[in-house]
């Protein structure tokens, strides 16, 4: 039994998902399976795929779907992992060749089932750390204290023990294609912290078509999913007034997308809501101003 599956959401990324593959087939580590989630691709990727299988060089599970969005191929990357450990590494991102020989020691030395997982380190194609490094001298930490408490910025890389990440599955709504991933991860703050590792497990391009790149466009497209994930970053129990201040301002206005008269009634926090409402409102222009839907 592998100790770590590496998965990867893909979508129409045929031109770029190479990358992956030879960081993957170069990995000094073989203890891992690359589990690709292909979320309604029409570019070819299944057949790309089917030559790296035959090369034989990793071991590779292909999953089609129809497209779900990211959450919805996390969704389906969870329920099929069998491993102890996950990460999902990106289609326009690749490993450094160490990465997971890494992941594989730092967990066999300092891993249990105290701890939700591990965090460590993106780069850029440069080489250089996304935002800041982790704390130095700090052992453990939930993923929202990281951020919020120790000032930590820039993406992270997040190994879950895969038994958690099973639970709190992301909901799905009717013609749209976004939920916030974080919402799993705060969740799992609540029990467990992760083990901070301040090592490059992960290099990031950020391409044009990405889904960072293109924020503003899948707030306005996706307007339940938004307000489900604000709803519920408000409810967390270790958040701040202005934690929840912030999640109230755009939970009004994806309410504004989504046309719900109701939005008062239906937040967790009324009184925080009600605060919100014309910041909410003023954010709604903006993303107005900002996008164009086809």
């Amino acid at each position: 039994m592998k100790l770590l599956t590496v998965f990867t959401p893909t979508y129409n990324r045929s031109y770029c998902l190479g990358k992956c593959y030879e960081s993957l087939k170069d990995q000094t580590s073989k203890d891992f399976i690359w589990l690709i989630i292909d979320d309604g691709s029409t570019d070819g990727t299944k057949e790309l795929v089917d030559t790296w299988r035959n090369e034989n060089q990793i071991e590779i599970v292909y999953i089609w779907q129809e497209n779900q969005g990211m959450h919805g191929a996390h969704n389906t990357a969870y329920e099929h992992i069998t491993t102890e450990l996950n990460v999902c590494i990106d289609s326009d991102d690749y490993m450094p060749e160490d990465a997971v020989e890494k992941i594989v020691s730092f967990w066999k030395e300092h891993g249990s089932e105290k701890v939700s997982g591990i965090v460590g380190l993106d780069l850029f194609t440069n080489g250089k750390v996304i935002g800041t490094p982790l704390p130095k001298g700090q052992k453990t930490s939930t993923l929202f204290n990281l951020y919020y408490r120790h000032g930590v910025k820039g993406d992270k890389k997040l190994v879950y023990r895969t038994e958690l990440t099973k639970r709190y599955p992301y909901p799905t709504f009717k013609g749209e294609k976004y939920v916030g991933l974080d919402y799993k991860y705060y969740k799992l703050d609540q029990d467990y912290e992760l083990l901070i590792m301040n090592e490059a497990l992960c290099i990031v391009e950020y391409l044009p078509d990405g889904s960072s790149v293109n924020m503003l466009r899948q707030y306005r497209k996706n307007p339940k999913g938004f307000a489900f994930y604000r709803k519920e970053l408000m409810k967390l129990p270790f958040v701040s007034f202005r934690f929840k201040v912030r999640q109230a301002v755009h939970y009004v206005s994806s309410s504004l997308f989504m046309n719900n008269r109701n939005f008062i009634s239906d937040a967790p926090d009324k009184g925080i809501t009600t605060l919100a409402i014309p910041f909410g409102y003023l954010l709604y222009l903006y993303i107005v101003s900002k996008t164009r839907i086809a």
